[in-house]
């Protein structure tokens, strides 16, 4: 079991920046692939960004060059630094993580953390 508890999210101007958190416990940390995906109203739920347990990232298109994911094992933590954010940002972001490779599908994630709001003002 792994459970995920996320922080960091809050109502930021267009073009500011936020860091979400998502601290873990339970099962070996460095083991899990950890990713963030997030869901506005009246959207699926949708991937953003992905990190294995050595640190490599993969990240969607939509926020390449603006959003970098990373992982501290010692801590049990990820972050997710968002620069640049726009208002199709809004969405709340959830933290998830699984065993195995590195994926994009939310049915592939074992773990979800309860999610926390972003709102980016125009």
């Amino acid at each position: 079991q792994v459970q995920l508890v996320e922080s960091g999210g809050g109502l930021v101007q267009a073009g500011g920046s936020l860091r979400l958190s998502c601290a873990a416990s339970g099962r070996t940390f460095s083991t899990v692939v950890m990713s963030w995906f997030r869901q506005s109203p009246g959207k699926e739920r949708e991937f953003v960004a992905t990190i294995t347990w050595g640190g490599d990232g993969y990240y969607a298109d939509s926020v390449k060059g603006r959003f970098t994911i990373s992982r501290v094992n010692y801590k049990n933590t990820v972050y997710l630094q968002m620069n640049s954010l726009i208002p199709e940002d809004t969405a709340v972001y959830y933290c998830a993580a699984r065993t195995g490779r590195r994926s994009t599908i939310v049915h592939d994630y074992d773990y979800w953390g309860q999610g926390t709001q972003v709102t980016v003002s125009s």
